[in-house]
């Protein structure tokens, strides 16, 4: 089994922000020597026949090319959507 210490899990906890006292820090050292105990038995088994996994659905990225398109609105026309404008911005609430 490994062993954790509990100044250990103190250290953690500082480190999380978090506010243990006596009781949650032992179960909490016990919970995590648990666990740790538990990885250390899935390092025993042999996965060398096991293919990866990492991506399980077959998808990949999809790429297009970047192609600029020709538009046919003017910069006019968009500034006149704007609710309130300055010569060529758009004005906005201050925001702080």
């Amino acid at each position: 089994m490994v062993q954790i210490t509990t100044n250990a899990v103190r250290d953690l906890a500082q480190l999380s922000a978090l506010a243990l006292d006596d009781d949650e820090l032992a179960a909490l050292t016990d919970d995590i020597e648990h666990i740790l105990t538990y990885i250390n038995k899935l390092d025993e088994l042999d996965t060398s026949e096991v293919p990866s996994s990492y991506q399980v659905g077959g998808l990949q990225n999809q790429y297009r090319d970047d192609v600029v398109q020709p538009h046919t609105v003017t910069t006019e026309q968009l500034l006149n959507l704007a609710p309130e404008r300055s010569a060529t911005t758009i004005k906005v609430p201050k925001v702080l």
